[in-house]
């Protein structure tokens, strides 16, 4: 079977795992550290903090910006299930924007129409490493006096203008779990140009103490914490940091791989009517952390298992607002796009490593499942 996914690690990312274990050091420490200042290099940020996931990356950061109980967030519904999730976390209710028919990413006018007196933030994702129209949404947070809130999971090294994602939202919220364009196994980073946000991060991602772990460990003094606010547990270890650090070394091969891997799926299947392949804006640099085609005339399934049958592995995203968490909650309405793109698309296999012969045998299977 060809995965829809492999891992792109090696000896570099165990021998700096090893060291981690050894050292003694396994929490957040020295290496979060040292990982949070390359990504922050990476994007352009003033500060980078890091966590246990990506999901508990966008539940932290509308926390430390006052959104709970009562709020309102704006987000797309396709995308993955922890988008809206991580909203319901804080206590504030998804509102589900549609999607622009191209991109497949969410559509700012129809995000306008939805603001509201208890809407707080937009919560855009830059779906499958393709960002979404930032400028658009950032005129309307400002207009609006709302905080963006960028889900960016799967679009870590994506650009717009030749701007990294990570400065454009108020909080930019980057995953590195085994599917991303870099992995730690799980884990996540949030970026931000607001000193004082990083700083309630920082503080609510261990459990809101006033001391970090690693001072008081470090201290040649005696020293003790207070707690003034319920905070979470939400820290990235040092273990996981030490890999990420590695990682970080290949992430320009591995944009550069992706994107030739996209390249040659389009020109293989630029003549097949029964799909439509990706699209990217002009001046937008996707990272194709996932190859998305759409079907035209068959049914999802009936491909999909076509495929399988045929050694291929593929996936989907689903429209959250038809999942049955929240197909009858006050958020639930129609969004004829994003159900359409629900029921009619691929995700192909796509990764570092994947090989001509491999690429080739998955065209055939989508070609031969769609004739």
């Amino acid at each position: 079977m060809i995965p829809i996914t492999r891992l792109y690690v090696g000896e570099e990312e165990a021998a700096a795992a090893a060291e981690a274990v050894r050292s003694g050091w396994l929490s957040v420490g020295p290496r979060a550290g040292t990982f949070e200042g390359l990504v922050a290099e990476r994007v352009g940020a003033n500060h980078a903090v890091s966590v246990n996931s990506c999901t508990t990356a966008l539940h932290l950061s509308l926390v430390a910006l006052g959104i709970g109980l009562g709020d309102e967030v704006i987000c797309p519904s396709f995308t993955f299930i922890a988008t809206p999730n991580s909203i319901r976390y804080s206590g504030a209710t998804p509102v589900f924007a549609e999607i622009d028919p191209r991109t497949y990413n969410i559509d700012p006018a129809h995000v306008e129409t939805l603001i509201t007196e208890r809407t707080k933030a937009i919560m855009p994702a830059s779906q499958i490493g393709l960002p979404a129209d930032l400028a658009a949404l950032r005129k309307i947070a400002t207009k609006h006096g709302l905080h963006l809130v960028e889900d960016a999971a799967p679009a870590f090294g994506a650009t717009i203008d030749g701007v990294p994602l990570g400065t454009i939202s108020d909080v930019t919220c980057f995953s590195f779990d085994a599917r991303k364009i870099l992995t730690t196994g799980e884990g996540g980073v949030i970026t931000t140009n607001d000193a004082e946000v990083a700083a309630k991060l920082r503080n609510l991602r261990a459990h809101a103490a006033s001391v970090s772990t690693l001072a008081r460990h470090t201290s040649t003094a005696v020293i003790s914490e207070s707690y003034d606010e319920v905070g979470f547990n939400y820290k990235m270890t040092d273990i996981q940091a030490a890999v990420g650090i590695v990682q970080m070394g290949k992430l320009d091969h591995v944009v550069e791989v992706r994107r030739a891997l996209a390249a040659r799926y389009d020109e293989m299947l630029a003549d097949h009517d029964a799909v439509v392949t990706p699209y990217e804006p002009p001046g937008y640099g996707h990272v194709y952390q996932s190859y998305l085609v759409r079907l035209r005339g068959h049914r999802q399934i009936d491909v999909m298992n076509a495929m399988a049958q045929r050694g291929v592995a593929t996936r989907r995203i689903t429209a959250c607002h038809l999942e049955p968490v929240y197909g009858n909650g006050p958020s639930a309405t129609t969004l004829p796009e994003s159900e359409s793109l629900a029921a009619d698309h691929l995700l192909l296999p796509h990764f570092v490593g994947l090989t001509e012969q491999e690429q080739d045998e998955v065209v055939e299977a989508l070609i031969t499942a769609t004739r």
